[in-house]
């Protein structure tokens, strides 16, 4: 587990953006955790995200030009993360984001910030359907852009409708990497060891019901 995985679980649990309990998803599932990134809302936790992001696209190895933001929750998080890869790795890059409506009036258009251009990394929170990765590709490259891979918060490595995950979808069908800050296995595997006083503890029956979750809806 690297250093901006735990950063990032610390944060989350601080901030109440990842909460255990139980909780029905929009898929009718019934989960035992619940991550919003929108709980994310001062400046200092955007800060830290920011270089959470920041660390795990230069360990990822993925070669890139610019960072693009989905409308609306990628907005924040694209701008945070350019900021830290230019405080935290002397790494000035790009980026930009879309309006839901093109502006008929100014300037105009979809895109705000750098126009599009070269290998192109959007940056979001999660993957459920993987709809607003679709529209992002389409309309990266429609500007004449590359999407080359995807920076996400958390990988919930679950099942859609057939076998795969909707991370896996992307890289598979849309042929794009996917970064990951955390995986619900290395948070498993995290809480686990808080349980023996490592880190933060949740119950041991909250702990199980993760590992239940995980057999039942998990993708190898």
């Amino acid at each position: 587990m690297q250093e901006y995985q735990l950063t990032f679980i610390d944060l989350a649990l601080r901030r109440n953006a990842l909460r255990f309990g139980q909780f029905t998803l929009k898929s009718g599932r019934e989960s035992p955790y619940f991550f919003n990134a929108g709980l994310f809302d001062d400046g200092e936790a955007l800060a830290v995200l920011g270089q959470c992001y920041a660390a795990a696209l230069q360990r990822s190895g993925v070669g890139y030009d610019m960072l693009f933001g989905p409308a609306y929750k990628g907005i924040p998080l694209v701008a945070a993360t350019a900021v830290a890869l230019a405080d935290h790795h002397r790494h000035t890059v790009p980026w930009a984001f879309n309006r839901k409506e093109a502006k008929d009036h100014g300037e105009g258009g979809l895109i705000v910030g750098r126009a599009l251009q070269g290998r192109v990394v959007i940056v979001d929170d999660v993957i459920t359907a993987g709809t607003a990765v679709r529209e992002s590709i389409e309309l990266i490259r429609r500007a004449g852009a590359e999407p080359v891979a995807v920076l996400l918060a958390l990988d919930r490595q679950e099942r859609g409708q057939g076998k795969r995950s909707a991370v896996q979808e992307v890289e598979e069908t849309m042929g794009l990497k996917c970064v990951s800050l955390l995986t619900l296995s290395g948070l498993i595997e995290t809480l686990a060891g808080a349980a023996a006083g490592e880190r933060g503890r949740i119950p041991d029956e909250q702990l199980a019901a993760l590992r239940a979750y995980r057999e039942r809806y998990g993708v190898a």
